[in-house]
């Protein structure tokens, strides 16, 4: 099976061509057909030799994605949904701003680890993404807009950790300056706590933001949240990411949906201060975005003001997210593999 060619890193793809007898510099001219004016045929690339076009397509594929369905939030944000070469489907987020246009992207098709908050993992894990399935998200986002995504969050259906191979090269393929040229810094990687994945991509420097999905600083109720902290609770997490921000040199972002009667009250402020302490890091709130198979309910402004009052005493710094994209399901936590 021919493998596609955006699977390749540009320096993976200089070094065949190379191979192949031909100059260095036809690397950078195929690159900035496949990144630049993203072609979707090999026979597109007319400044290319007839004969290294021959090669590529007897070796390489250009496997597109294509759309399926597009939803648009009153608010301007945009669900895609993407149909992958095998009929798997995947949900990709467009979110606009004054000053940038992020891209929220998926990593895998569904979810394996079943956070309770989120709709991701309801319609089950069918297989990883390749790195040309991940990039190619962006590809057929700006091909559909003809505007250039400025941010990435891997924050999308699946576990970035869980996929870390594929994470990276993508990440590598988005930062070249004959890929896209996205500045690692205006990428972030958002995980449920993965330790060991934490770890490897401390060690592997990426350069990228992380965000954790950390959602209460209370043992039991994290692991009732997200069962992977059973596994890597709370300390080890904690002590995971102490070393990925003494690596780096900047702050872990902990991500923290607010559900009323859950993770709200006083001694849930207390406990987050406790896991805080010591840790370079930023919290970010997200009231909680409604998902239908789900108990639990929206907070109020009320019951917002009220919890916030009580980590604004701890001196604690904080930014609440506004929800974007709730009315198509686009929001965080909701994005899923709802239609096959």
């Amino acid at each position: 099976m021919r493998k596609d060619i955006r699977d390749l890193r540009p320096g993976e793809l200089r070094d065949y061509i190379i191979s192949s007898g031909e100059p260095a510099y036809r690397s950078s001219q195929v690159c900035e057909w496949l990144y630049g004016k993203q072609v979707r045929i090999f026979d597109e690339m007319q400044n290319i030799p007839v004969s290294l076009r021959k090669v590529l397509k007897e070796n390489f594929t250009i496997n597109s994605l294509e759309l399926k369905e597009k939803e648009v939030s009153k608010d301007g944000v945009v669900k895609y949904l993407l149909v992958l070469k095998d009929s798997n489907v995947i949900e990709t987020a467009l979110i606009p701003s004054e000053d940038r246009l992020t891209l929220c992207v998926s990593t895998q098709a569904g979810c394996r680890f079943g956070c309770l908050f989120c709709a991701s993992a309801l319609g089950g894990f069918k297989r990883n993404l390749v790195a040309s399935e991940i990039t190619g998200q962006l590809i057929e986002v700006q091909r559909l807009t003809g505007k250039k995504v400025t941010n990435i969050v891997f924050m999308g259906v699946g576990e970035p950790l869980d996929n870390l191979d594929n994470l990276i090269a993508s990440v590598d393929i988005l930062n070249h300056d004959e890929g896209f040229g996205i500045g690692r810094r205006r990428m972030t990687v958002s995980t449920c706590g993965l330790v060991p994945g934490i770890e490897k991509l401390k060690d592997k420097k990426t350069g990228v933001g992380l965000s954790v999905s950390l959602h209460s600083a209370d043992e039991a109720k994290r692991s009732h949240l997200i069962p992977v902290n059973r596994k890597y609770g709370l300390t080890c997490l904690k002590n995971a990411l102490k070393d990925f921000t003494e690596g780096c040199g900047y702050p872990v972002t902990l991500e923290y949906v607010l559900i009323p009667d859950y993770n709200m009250r006083k001694k849930d402020a207390e406990k987050l201060y406790s896991f805080c302490r010591g840790l370079k890091s930023k919290l970010n709130f997200i009231p909680y975005n409604p998902v239908s198979e789900k108990p639990w309910r929206m907070p109020d402004k009320t019951e917002i003001g009220k919890f916030t009052s009580e980590v604004e005493k701890m001196n604690l710094f904080y930014t609440l997210r506004k929800p974007r994209g709730r009315d198509i399901q686009a929001a965080c936590g909701q994005l899923r593999l709802n239609k096959q």
